[in-house]
C-alpha cells in the first residue's frame, strides 16, 4: 500500500513542486494551500506523514502541529524559510518529528520523509510488541472461555491499570497465583519486582523476619541484617498467598503496612517506608474466619477492596477440553513425546470432577504423558481416581490405598478445624509446611 504525505504550503510553485516530487517517489500526496482545510480533512482520514509550512495564510504552522499531536503519533515536518531557526526550534518543542529550511534540495526533502516513515514504524512496532507482551500475561497458563472466566479477565484488565490492593478468592488449584501475576505485569510496576509470599509455608516462629526482616543479633541465628519481603518488594507488588493462614499478631503488622506503608524489621527501631501494591489470595471464606476470630475484621475490609473470585473447575466444565489441549501441548514439548488420548480415556477426563482443580488437571495430564509408552493414552492409563467405583478401590497397592487413606483423614481434620491449617498440623502430628505440601500433593481444596 503506498504511504500518504499530508502536504500544507500556500506558495503555488512550492506546492507543485513538491507534489510531483512525492509523486514520483511513489507517495500518494494531498495538498492544501492553507492550515484550516488540512486539518479539518485529517479529522476523517490518517496520514503517514504530515508536512507544512510554518507561515501559512490562515493559522500558523504551530497550530497544525500542536492539532496532530494532541490527535495521533503521525510524525510532522515543518518546512522555514532561512533565517527562522527560531520557529524551527518551537515547532520541535511543542512535537514536530523535523524541520527543513528553505531553500532545500528534493533529494534531502525525500530522505527526511523517509526518516519519519521509519520513526512512524518503530513506534508501531514498538506498540504492539508491548500488546503482544500485555497479550502474554493477560491469562498465562489460564485458558478459559466460558462466561465466568471471561468475567474474570474483564475484570483482571480493569484493575491492573489502578493501584488498588487487590483480593483474589478461590478453591486450591484455581489459578490465584497466576492471576496476581497478571495484574502485576499489566500495571505500571510491571517493571519492578513481584515477591510472591506463600503465608501457609513460613516456619511459625519466622513468619515477621520472611515478612519484615531482622537486624543481626535480632534472634539466634540472626548473624547478619536481613530485608523481608516487603522491603524487597519496594516500587512492585508483593502477593501475599493463603493469607488467611497468618497469626493474628501478624496480621495487624500487615495492616500497618496497609494503612501507613510503613514497618520496622524484627529487632529494629527504624521505621522503613515501603510503596507497594498488595495483592492477597485465600481459599477461606474471610467473612466466617472474622466471625470465628481467627481473621481481623479490619484487615479484611482493607484487603476486601476489589474481591476477585475463580470459579472451580467443575463449575466451568466447559473449559476442560481447551485445558487438556493446553497441557497436552505443553508436556508434548517438554517431554518430547507425540501421545494422545484415546476416547475412553478422554470421556473419563470430562466428567470427573477435579476437586484439586486446574493444578490436578494439569498433574493428571502430566504424569499421562510422562509414563506414557506407545502413541495412545488409554483409561488404564489414568490415575486410579479417575473413573473409578467408590465401592471397590481400582488400585490394590498399598502405596495407593494408604495415600488414599491419608488424604481422606486430612480432609477429615481440616473439616474439623474449619480450615485451619495450624491447628490441623498440630492434630497431625506434623509442621504446617508438610501439611500444605501434602494439601498440594492431594489436590484438597
Amino acid at each position: 500500500m503506498r504511504k500518504t504525505v499530508l502536504l500544507i504550503e500556500d506558495e503555488k510553485i512550492m506546492r507543485i513542486t513538491l507534489e510531483d516530487a512525492l509523486s514520483g517517489a511513489g507517495y500518494e500526496v494531498m495538498s492544501f494551500d492553507a492550515g484550516g482545510g488540512a486539518l479539518e480533512t485529517m479529522k476523517g482520514n490518517s496520514f503517514d506523514v504530515v508536512v507544512t509550512d510554518v507561515r501559512l495564510p490562515d493559522i500558523d504552522g504551530f497550530d497544525i502541529v500542536r492539532e496532530i499531536n494532541q490527535r495521533s503519533d503521525t510524525p510532522v515536518i515543518v518546512m522555514t524559510a532561512y533565517g527562522t531557526i527560531k520557529d524551527a526550534v518551537e515547532a520541535m518543542k511543542l512535537g514536530a518529528f523535523d524541520y527543513i529550511t528553505k531553500p532545500f534540495a528534493l533529494d534531502e526533502f525525500l530522505l527526511l520523509i523517509e526518516r519519519a516513515l521509519e520513526m512512524k514504524q518503530l513506534k508501531e512496532e514498538n506498540t504492539r510488541l508491548r500488546k503482544d507482551l500485555n497479550k502474554c500475561y493477560r491469562v498465562p497458563n489460564i485458558v478459559g472461555d466460558s462466561p465466568e472466566m471471561k468475567k474474570v479477565f474483564s475484570l483482571v484488565e480493569r484493575v491492573s491499570a489502578s493501584d488498588s490492593t487487590v483480593l483474589i478468592l478461590g478453591e486450591s488449584g484455581t489459578g490465584k497465583e497466576l492471576i496476581a501475576t497478571t495484574i502485576h505485569y499489566q500495571s505500571s510496576r510491571r517493571d519492578k519486582p513481584l515477591i510472591k509470599v506463600n503465608c501457609a509455608a513460613l516456619p511459625e516462629g519466622l513468619i515477621e523476619s520472611e515478612l519484615f526482616g531482622h537486624e543481626k543479633g535480632a534472634f539466634t541465628g540472626a548473624v547478619k541484617r536481613k530485608p523481608g519481603r516487603f522491603e524487597l518488594a519496594d516500587g512492585g507488588t508483593i502477593f501475599l498467598d493463603e493469607i488467611g493462614d497468618l497469626p493474628l499478631s501478624t496480621q495487624a503488622k500487615i495492616l500497618r503496612v496497609i494503612q501507613e506503608r510503613q514497618f520496622e524489621r524484627v529487632g529494629g527501631t527504624s521505621t522503613l517506608n515501603v510503596n507497594v501494591r498488595i495483592v492477597a489470595a485465600t481459599n477461606k471464606n474471610l467473612e466466617e474466619e472474622v466471625k470465628a476470630g481467627r481473621f481481623r475484621e479490619d484487615l479484611f475490609y482493607r484487603l476486601n477492596v476489589i474481591p476477585i473470585t475463580l470459579p472451580p473447575l467443575r463449575e466451568r466444565k466447559e473449559d476442560i477440553p481447551a485445558l487438556i489441549e493446553f497441557f497436552m501441548d505443553r508436556y508434548r514439548t517438554k517431554l518430547s513425546k507425540d501421545v494422545r488420548f484415546l476416547k475412553d480415556a478422554g470421556d473419563l477426563l470430562l466428567a470427573y470432577e477435579y476437586p484439586g482443580n486446574v493444578r490436578e488437571l494439569e498433574n493428571i495430564i502430566e504424569r499421562c504423558v510422562t509414563l506414557s509408552s506407545g502413541e495412545m493414552i488409554g483409561k488404564e492409563d489414568l490415575p486410579s481416581i479417575i473413573g473409578a467405583d467408590t465401592s471397590t478401590p481400582k488400585s490394590l497397592l498399598l502405596s495407593d490405598i494408604a495415600a488414599g487413606a491419608e488424604k481422606g483423614h486430612i480432609i477429615r481434620v481440616l473439616q474439623t478445624t474449619q480450615g485451619n491449617k495450624t491447628k490441623a498440623a498440630e492434630i497431625l502430628g506434623i509442621s504446617r509446611k508438610t501439611l500444605w505440601e501434602k494439601i498440594n500433593s492431594y489436590g484438597i481444596a
